[in-house]
């Protein structure tokens, strides 16, 4: 039976970020791939929706965008579930499940979405794959959240698979060991020293890259009007053992080795390209190129995944919910070198000045000003200078640290991506378990061949490994 729920609550404002991602050029969604391990239910699925993600005042309210400078508010409706799952008939005996689903999923990018709805969507695949038994495919608008509100949720409905009854949890971040008080004076303020220094210094060159001029010649330079470059998403599944392996013996972080891996398997990739190419000097082209990628920061407070669940039992949402992120600019070490921890060194010493500034901070208030002062026409224009002189977008998530099962289907994996950016290229890094996924969106039309790319990604951890391995075994061999 059908069952319909109706929202009482009054209609409400969307956020500046929100209506920035409903704007044309920038009409964002979110592609989510869920592996899993057993055969898929729809009945069940779709009964796990009703109990949970429709309790959400954002899955049950349709997007009124407006006209002109109106501003575009949430107005609650009624939810149909059964509207929103898409079951295909799809033939058991498929030659290629792989490239079937890679297709299925780029294929949705294009495929248009009912705005009289909730924009929503989740496809329930009955098809086996390499990784999965069986797969659900979603489509979420960006205005609906971002990456890690949207992992948030996923956890918020799902249960652990070693107790059905327990949610599951992320990794709490550190805290600090100091204890003497006078040290931890010391170290507060050499903070905020050296927090303003590269502030300054980082927003800086942030406004810097906004005013210079684009670039067209650039490689992987998407068209400067193309509005859904990404039309090809593929994703390969790793050991995020294997990543933690390089971090620990490097004593960086996850997110260093996977940029430093990004940087080494492009680098790579454009001196293929050049090598093809009739270039006389190809190495020396190549150092010429001048990249720069979007790496997205999440602004808001850590929040209790129980937290969310109760509040969507209550159907309220919390205030940390929604768009809450901000952005950096940072230059990409396109260089071969013989050395390939080279990449590693040079991705943290990037990233530990973008951590120690307020330019995600900046370019948040930056954007949001610029909507409540100018109005959309000039946030658009900005968004659109800032992001088409960039070529790749980076983004990764943390998922959770044990297995989770999404209404009765015992996840394997989690790949996610976003369609309607003006990049050519952009690279999204999930983590679940043990493992770690990595999906690439692409413009076949500058990237025709995404799969060796993803390749050359996956070899340059490989090489890291090995020479880890090899420094370690003289280390012992020396003692």
């Amino acid at each position: 039976m059908a069952m319909e729920m109706q929202v009482t609550a009054g209609e409400v404002p969307v956020s500046p970020f929100s209506r920035l991602f409903s704007l044309p050029g920038f009409d964002c969604f979110n592609i989510v791939t869920i592996g899993f391990k057993n055969e898929s239910n729809p009945s069940a699925f779709i009964k796990g929706l009703k109990n949970t993600l429709i309790n959400h005042p954002r899955f049950s309210s349709i997007l009124e965008t407006g006209h002109g400078e109106q501003k575009a508010k949430w107005i609650p409706t009624k939810v149909k579930v059964e509207d929103h799952v898409v079951v295909p008939d799809i033939d058991p005996t498929i030659e290629n499940p792989d490239q079937f689903l890679e297709d299925y999923t780029s294929n949705m990018v294009f495929s248009p979405i009912d705005i009289s709805k909730p924009l929503w969507e989740i496809h329930i695949l009955k098809l086996k794959t390499s990784n999965a038994e069986s797969l659900a495919v979603a489509r979420f608008h960006h205005s609906l959240g971002d990456g890690m509100s949207l992992m948030s949720l996923l956890l918020a409905c799902s249960r652990k698979t070693s107790d059905p009854e327990a949610l599951p949890t992320l990794l709490a971040p550190k805290k600090s060991n100091v204890t003497n008080v006078f040290l931890s004076l010391v170290a507060r303020l050499w903070f905020i020293v050296r927090l303003m220094f590269h502030t300054l210094v980082e927003v800086f060159k942030f406004l810097l890259i906004a005013c210079s001029s684009r670039d067209a010649s650039a490689p992987l330079m998407s068209k400067p009007s193309a509005t859904l470059s990404p039309n090809k998403f593929i994703h390969r599944v790793i050991s995020l053992d294997d990543v933690k392996f390089v971090k620990n013996a490097m004593n960086m972080t996850v997110n260093d080795v996977i940029i430093g891996m990004v940087q080494a398997g492009l680098s790579r990739y454009l001196s293929e390209k050049y090598d093809s190419e009739t270039n006389p000097k190809p190495r020396k082209s190549l150092e010429k190129i001048c990249l720069h990628g979007v790496v997205f920061f999440n602004l808001r407070s850590n929040k209790k995944i129980e937290d969310l669940a109760k509040l969507m039992e209550k159907g309220s949402m919390p205030r940390s919910w929604g768009n809450s992120i901000g952005f950096a600019l940072i230059p990409l070490w396109m260089k071969i070198e013989v050395d390939i921890f080279e990449y590693i060194r040079r991705a943290k010493t990037i990233m530990d000045r973008k951590k120690l500034s307020f330019e995600p901070l900046f370019s948040y208030v930056l954007l949001k000003l610029t909507v409540e002062v100018f109005g959309l026409k000039a946030l658009r224009s900005l968004a659109m200078r800032i992001f088409g002189r960039s070529t790749i977008i980076l983004s990764n998530v943390a998922g959770p640290t044990e297995e989770i099962s999404l209404f009765d289907h015992q996840v394997s994996y989690v790949a996610a991506s976003i369609s309607g950016v003006p990049q050519a290229l952009i690279i999204h890094v999930e983590s679940y378990v043990n493992k770690a996924i990595i999906n690439l969106g692409v413009d076949v039309d500058v990237i025709p061949d995404p799969h060796h790319l993803c390749d050359l990604i996956v070899e340059a951890l490989h090489i890291m490994m090995n020479s880890t391995a090899e420094a370690k075994g003289s280390a012992d061999l020396n003692v």
